[in-house]
């Protein structure tokens, strides 16, 4: 389940861009063999590579009664442990909903401040409680394996992996090829491939650098300057349009990262619906990197 709620962001930006589901993990020895071409050898700097994150996203409608509307927010924290043999494990905890700004703060509590919101959603119902819930913490139930572009590898492979822009994506697009992705859909894994190296596995920072100068190359890729992040970090920000569009649905990806670490700080998903917003997801990095601390319940922010 945690697997599943910490995924659907990543889920609504590949079907909203148009892409495939994943490609079938496939054990790949001709290009864990053009990987090995460095041989580095590099320790683990702690005992596990751990993320935590701030995930928040917008419902899709208001709530409220009548005149009375307002926007609402959910959000939770979601973390990640993966020891160097490539266990894992998830934490997830709902922070719980709550008005987007300050206006629909007044009309929230104009309808009495409720501590559960609900509204009609097809044939079913919306519900959403304010107050942050227990959380939780479990194993992953995956291989023993860091995942890249569709290949399983191991902490040494990923060590290895080509440091330099052209050869990290040619690595990668033969990667989602040996996967099975369609011709038309190489890209777009390949980039999400470069993101995913920006933040989710422990690779060197040479290859994470390699993996943010190769995203500057990519179709569709746009570098916006240096901005602050929610947190007030500077970083430098992306922004990558869709190859497709898809049952009118628009969306646009807008990342932040640090250039001096090589980590991604924050990562945003904007959509339309007929040319109208439709729901969207922000993820802001509060840790990535290396810890000696046990996999545990994620602590309130």
């Amino acid at each position: 389940m945690i697997a599943v709620e910490i995924g659907l962001a990543v889920l609504c930006t590949i079907a909203l861009l148009g892409l495939p589901s994943t490609p079938s993990l496939l054990d790949a020895p001709e290009l864990r063999l053009a990987a090995t071409a460095r041989t580095v050898t590099a320790p683990a700097e702690g005992t596990y590579w751990h993320t935590r994150t701030l995930l928040r996203s917008t419902q899709p409608r208001q709530f409220g009664r009548g005149s009375n509307r307002y926007w609402v927010e959910e959000r939770r924290i979601a973390e990640t442990w993966t020891s160097p043999d490539g266990k894992a494990w998830s934490g997830l905890r709902t922070l719980g909903a709550r008005p987007q700004s300050a206006a629909d703060e007044k009309a929230w509590r104009r309808d009495g401040s409720p501590s559960r919101l609900s509204r009609t959603a097809g044939r079913g119902t919306v519900s959403l409680a304010t107050k942050a819930d227990k959380g939780r913490v479990i194993p992953s139930k995956r291989p023993n394996a860091f995942f890249l572009a569709g290949q399983q590898m191991s902490y040494a492979e990923l060590q290895e992996l080509p440091a330099d822009p052209s050869g990290l994506k040619d690595w990668l697009a033969k990667a989602v090829q040996v996967g099975r992705a369609p011709d038309d859909a190489v890209g777009g894994y390949v980039t999400a491939a470069l993101r995913t190296l920006l933040h989710t596995l422990p690779a060197p920072k040479e290859v994470r650098a390699a993996a943010y100068q190769a995203l500057l190359t990519m179709p569709n890729v746009r570098a916006q300057g240096t901005v602050k992040d929610a947190l007030g970090r500077a970083g430098a920000k992306l922004s990558i349009a869709p190859d497709q569009v898809r049952q009118k649905i628009t969306a646009n990806i807008e990342v932040i990262v640090d250039t001096d670490e090589m980590v991604l700080l924050a990562e945003s998903l904007t959509t339309e619906l007929n040319g109208k917003p439709f729901r969207n997801y922000t993820s802001t990095m509060l840790q990535v990197g290396w810890t000696d601390t046990d996999p545990s319940v994620p602590a309130l922010p």
